[in-house]
């Protein structure tokens, strides 16, 4: 029997991962037409005992990866890129906003989906500024819909608005009560005439006059009429 999906997920004693990871490993690389793959890992664990590299093995196939509560660690870096060349969906959570993430997420060049999280408490001011200009400037061209998760992009939502070039149809930005942000989507969609929807989580609490304003241009909407889950 052919499995065309793994989920793996929970708590358990770190002394049985080396043995459930090598256990998993093994199923992923005796599965030829892997299309879907998660792991959700309480801990934070950076070590992943070649999971990460066993997915070179399904690069033909593998479609949509999910990543949670997982510490960025030299297995991405140096087994992740390779092993992504038909990626369209990629939800990645609970990891640290950093050059290397760019540079994977710049490598999907068929990635249609993105939802994304990042600890960003820890990177002074003008180093975020500079890292959200670079990130924004690196999305695919082929990228549709991008979920911001929660608020980690804070006040510097206009400044990846300013800079995606990406021709996004959905966008969950989940806050919009900032005039220069406002602002910014009114340009972005002056310049990508593709977005079509843009979801955020105080709909209710909106001012009214920034929504008139932005909803000449984009349809506002609830996120959860549009999230798109894994």
């Amino acid at each position: 029997m052919r499995i065309d999906t793994v989920q793996f997920g929970g708590r358990y004693y770190e002394r049985y991962m080396p043995d459930l990871f090598h256990a998993l490993m093994c199923i992923i690389k005796e599965q030829g037409q892997l299309r879907q793959f998660s792991i959700v890992k309480e801990g934070y664990p950076t070590e992943f005992y070649g999971i990460i590299s066993a997915l070179e093995s399904q690069k033909n196939s593998l479609q949509e990866l999910l990543i949670e509560k997982c510490a960025y660690s030299t297995e991405f870096e140096n087994h992740l890129s390779p092993s992504v060349q038909n990626i369209t969906y990629l939800n990645i959570s609970y990891i640290e906003f950093s050059t290397q993430l760019f540079e994977l997420i710049g490598n999907l060049q068929k990635l249609q989906f993105l939802s994304l999280w990042c600890y960003v408490d820890h990177i002074p001011d003008e180093d975020m500024k500079i890292q959200v200009k670079q990130f924004s400037e690196i999305l695919p061209l082929t990228l549709q819909y991008f979920d911001l998760e929660d608020n980690w992009l804070g006040l510097y939502s206009e400044i990846f608005l300013n800079h995606c070039n990406a021709p996004l149809k959905k966008l969950l930005i989940y806050y919009l009560d900032n005039e220069k942000i406002s602002k910014a989507l009114i340009k972005f969609c002056k310049r990508n005439r593709a977005l079509n929807y843009v979801g955020i989580s105080r709909c209710l609490k909106l001012d009214d006059k920034i929504r008139k304003e932005v909803e000449e241009y984009v349809t506002l909407v609830p996120h959860e009429h549009i999230i798109v889950n894994c």
